[in-house]
């Protein structure tokens, strides 16, 4: 089922609050990593994301941010921006989804929210709590994806999931998204850049974008 924001995926310009370059879908590149917080009742209590952007992108974010002029990004300097971005992305749904048994599990308001600037790319850190505690197993489900494709998240094959707290005996699976086709990725490249949602011949391949995230505990 494809999730619809609302909002045009150009409104993820507002995410950072500038103005990207025109350019196909997707616009913006991130590499990500997934923290399952597990407590020892073995229930979900939190989905901790962790976005590092491609190199334009963050260069294009952090312009001007440096008001001391020292050469650096330090802490003060981008809270304004995860701020700003944790404003933003609650039109996105925080482009997290929870589900156990196909029914949607509500998320708190995110909580620790953290950007880092090193080696040229922006890093987002954002914790999002589960309202309440959801029990593991093969119903529970996390999806991190942009169903508007303005964001392409690449997760590792190995190593894109962690498991956190106090539960033992437990152990995460990573369900890549189905590679999309020569064709499909023809059709996206040549969107215009004034059209900013995907056209609806797209939409089927769009639920085929999930980064999917299961655990299990014996």
């Amino acid at each position: 089922m494809i999730r619809k924001t609302g909002i045009s995926a150009f409104g993820m310009a507002s995410f950072l609050a500038l103005a990207l370059p025109a350019m196909a879908h997707p616009h913006v590149f991130a590499d990500g990593h997934v923290v399952l917080d597990i407590d020892d009742a073995r229930e979900l209590t939190a989905v901790r994301n962790e976005w590092t952007f491609d190199k334009p992108f963050s260069s294009f974010a952090v312009m001007g941010l440096d008001r001391n002029h020292d050469g650096k990004l330090e802490p003060s300097e981008l809270k304004p921006l995860a701020e700003t971005s944790m404003k933003s992305l609650a039109d996105y749904h925080f482009f997290t989804w929870v589900t156990r048994n196909g029914a949607e599990v509500e998320l708190s308001a995110p909580r620790d929210y953290t950007y880092r600037f090193a080696g040229g790319r922006l890093t987002l850190r954002f914790s999002m709590p589960l309202k309440t505690p959801a029990p593991v197993g093969d119903d529970l489900k996390v999806e991190v994806f942009d169903p508007e494709y303005f964001v392409a998240y690449t997760f590792p094959e190995q190593g894109a999931i962690t498991l956190a707290g106090g539960a033992s005996g437990c152990r995460a699976t990573y369900i890549p998204p189905k590679p999309l086709d020569d064709q499909i990725m023809a059709t996206l490249a040549a969107i215009p850049a004034e059209q900013h949602d995907l056209p609806p011949a797209l939409e089927d391949a769009a639920v085929g974008l999930a980064n999917i995230f299961t655990a299990k505990c014996s």
